[in-house]
């Protein structure tokens, strides 16, 4: 895959990312997991797992990787495919999250398997627990899940230490989730502290059963920011795994093109001009090929007329999304 700048950061990225929010802890909430991974979820077997996908990934072409403290070992399993693999820092860009705090104890059926805390002392102690396992592979620092009820888009000490680190030469961004992903984008584009406004990079859920986002990420498109997304395939429901009404209109259009439902759906993100990488979620080789196939996919305008008509209401999305068992 070509590479491509990260809005106006400077960071080179491709088209189409992995993220490691399945690959890093045992239990999450992506329909199939017990298919795809089967019973076995050890420690060493998930490190596995993930340095097969993330070798599979890089030999393809794909230059970002995405993970947070709350993806439960993901950080250590990507720090030690990079030393494995000796890359030096300028060979990928990594991006990482701070605001969860994982606290599944890597058992499939804990009570809570995350926490959230965005406060200033987590900013702290999260970035050097991040920094200790990636040092310099550390290229993008994002609150995870910003929203606006948990008020840290108001925290004058969380946003002066997010410039503060920008002015170090980290780029900073924020995450956005929920029916009201939209309005936190807006807010975080006015956000400032002595004029200066700490992010650069925005990472939104948009998929074709998702899309009210879109203006939104435009705007900050249009401001210079990074665009990046996620759950491109809505946690699997866009994929083989998803039994949903939309299957039919997306197998259709994938059929033709011959390929699978996942490379349509991810194709239909990359439509989008204001994109710079949408993620990948896979946790099996095959399942990364496949999605891959979506790089060199072009939708007509009459496929991606089609698939604008999919979209949900966002309260209904984000309700069936939060009913979805952690497996």
């Amino acid at each position: 895959m070509a590479s491509r700048t990260l809005g106006a950061t400077g960071l080179a990225v491709t088209p189409i990312g992995l993220g490691l929010a399945a690959l890093g802890r045992p239990a999450y909430i992506n329909l199939g997991r017990q298919e795809d991974l089967g019973r076995e979820r050890s420690v060493e077997a998930m490190e596995r797992r993930c340095h097969e996908v993330l070798d599979a990934a890089f030999v393809a072409g794909v230059r970002y990787l995405d993970a947070a403290r709350s993806y439960g070992l993901a950080e250590t399993f990507l720090a030690s495919w990079l030393k494995r693999r000796g890359l030096p820092p300028e060979a990928v860009t990594i991006g990482s999250k701070w605001g969860y705090t994982y606290t599944g104890g890597w058992r499939l059926a804990a009570e809570v398997h995350e926490v959230k805390d965005q406060s200033l002392a987590t900013l702290r102690r999260q970035l050097a627990e991040t920094r200790e396992l990636l040092g310099a592979w550390l290229d993008l620092y994002e609150i995870h899940s910003a929203t606006l009820e948990s008020g840290v888009l108001e925290d004058r000490e969380v946003l002066a230490e997010l410039v503060r680190l920008q002015r170090e030469g980290l780029v900073v961004g924020l995450t956005v989730s929920g029916p009201r992903q939209a309005e936190v984008v807006r807010r975080a584009l006015e956000v400032e502290v002595d004029g200066v406004n700490p992010f650069a990079v925005v990472q939104a859920t948009w998929n074709l059963l998702e899309s009210s986002v879109g203006p939104a990420l435009a705007a900050a498109h249009e401001q210079g920011w990074g665009v990046i997304v996620k759950e491109t395939l809505a946690n699997g429901r866009l994929t083989a795994h998803g039994r949903e009404p939309a299957q039919a209109t997306v197998g259709e259009i994938a059929g033709r093109h011959a390929v699978g439902v996942d490379a349509a759906a991810l194709a239909a993100v990359l439509a989008n001009p204001w994109v710079d990488v949408a993620l990948s979620g896979a946790v099996t080789v095959p399942q990364l090929h496949s999605n891959l196939a979506a790089a060199t996919l072009e939708l007509t305008a009459e496929d991606l007329e089609k698939l604008r008509t999919l979209a949900e209401p966002p309260e209904r999305y984000w309700a069936e999304r939060s009913s979805l068992p952690w497996a």
